[in-house]
């Protein structure tokens, strides 16, 4: 079928294909630093009871709250007692001890009052007002208690998550595996940017996108470059099989040297879609082969990272569990007026800052596909639905967030 005559697919019909059928991963045990930004793949247990005693939120005076009727009132100081400390004894009638935040409460204490209630003496501590029983006392298990379920299944690991895990002794986890995600550049004009040649354009699409697959959490294999050739094209793809994910970038539109979607026919690998209603990036490949999930992205470089952010990260996040499908849009006004032709879903590299507590959104003057430069300076895609044809100052749009610096 021509080009011309070829069905453009929408770009949520493209993120239902890509995400059809992607579950989370298998399993791998790691430590929990290496667990930071992944998913859990198994509830973990408490082993500890945490705080293992009731111990006090403050600096100030383990008592008994009825000793505090009719305050202010004068007690007997009989305890000191610090984080690593243990009570001497337990604190009878008209008795305090004195406490610091952390250290356990002593039998016979109710509460704790603030040192900034009270005025002390030597061997006395004279209590200002009235305290009731529980007061500035965390109680043990507050956090955990051993046994019950500390994470869930599902869950990613942050760092409160991190240091929950820590704080029980658990140095090692069951997290989802990272997808492995093979990078090929195509082209005959590109050149190695460590060995510049005159002429050549170097590949930046191949690390660039390797610093994007670290981004969303995967594992990039760089597969090198590969000349515009079918037989070129075939040899670099066979490097990447069993890989879970496949990244090529030039060679998917429709000139005289992209092969990229013959050469996957070729293979056997099943097409999913070719060309989507975007700009940039209309040229975006999706195949299945043997069970690996290919992307044949732009060549030019600010269209390969744009369609990179829109359907290559949500899959990846997908594979590791991460609950980002990719389609959350922050709600914003355009600064400018914008036009453009009914047909297509245009995304607008932007800035963002707030006003009177709403975004507001500037396109980036320069929006070609091949200028970088705008790019490094975005913070948002700005998006304009297909049906939209034009937008006044202040009308609102959606935003994507862009995940270029994570």
């Amino acid at each position: 079928m021509p080009p011309s005559l070829h069905p453009l697919v929408s770009a949520d019909d493209a993120l239902d294909h890509v995400l059809r059928d992607a579950f989370p991963m298998g399993t791998e045990v790691c430590t929990v630093d290496e667990a930071l930004g992944r998913v859990l793949s198994m509830d973990v247990q408490a082993i500890r009871t945490q705080p293992p005693a009731d111990n006090s939120a403050m600096d100030g005076y383990a008592v008994r709250a009825a000793d505090t009727d009719g305050a202010p009132v004068r007690l007997l100081l009989v305890d000191r007692l610090f984080a690593d400390s243990s009570p001497a004894r337990p604190v009878g009638q008209g008795e305090a001890a004195r406490i610091m935040t952390g250290a356990p409460v002593p039998p016979g204490a109710d509460t704790v009052i603030m040192q900034e209630q009270a005025r002390a003496g030597e061997g006395w501590v004279e209590l200002l007002e009235r305290a009731v029983p529980g007061q500035h006392v965390r109680p043990a298990g507050e956090d955990a208690r051993e046994g019950e379920l500390l994470l869930e299944a599902g869950t990613p690991v942050g760092i409160p998550e991190a240091g929950l895990l820590w704080g029980q002794g658990i140095l090692r986890v069951p997290v989802h595996r990272r997808p492995r995600v093979g990078i090929l550049s195509t082209g005959d004009e590109l050149g190695d940017p460590a060995a510049p040649e005159p002429g050549r354009i170097l590949d930046s699409n191949g690390p660039m996108l390797a610093a994007a697959v670290r981004a969303a959490g995967g594992s990039p294999v760089p597969l090198g470059r590969a000349a515009d050739d079918p037989a070129a094209l075939r040899a670099a793809l066979e490097r990447g099989r069993g890989l879970e994910v496949l990244v090529t970038t030039g060679g998917a539109s429709v000139g005289e040297r992209d092969f990229i979607r013959p050469v996957l026919a070729s293979v056997g690998a099943e097409e999913r879609f070719w060309r989507i209603a975007i700009k940039p990036g209309k040229p975006v490949l999706h195949a299945l082969w043997e069970g690996t999930r290919v992307f044949g992205l732009p060549g030019n470089p600010t269209s390969s990272l744009v369609t990179f952010q829109l359907f290559v990260r949500p899959l990846l996040r997908r594979l590791q569990g991460l609950p980002d499908d990719g389609r959350a849009q922050i709600p914003a006004r355009t600064v400018v007026p914008l036009r453009k032709a009914a047909g297509l879903r245009h995304f607008l590299r932007a800035r963002v800052e707030s006003r009177d507590g709403s975004l507001w959104a500037t396109p980036l003057p320069t929006q070609g596909s091949g200028v970088l430069r705008s790019s490094s300076r975005a913070t948002h895609l700005l998006v304009i639905p297909e049906d939209v044809t034009q937008l006044a100052p202040g009308d609102p749009v959606g935003l994507v967030p862009l995940h270029w610096m994570a």
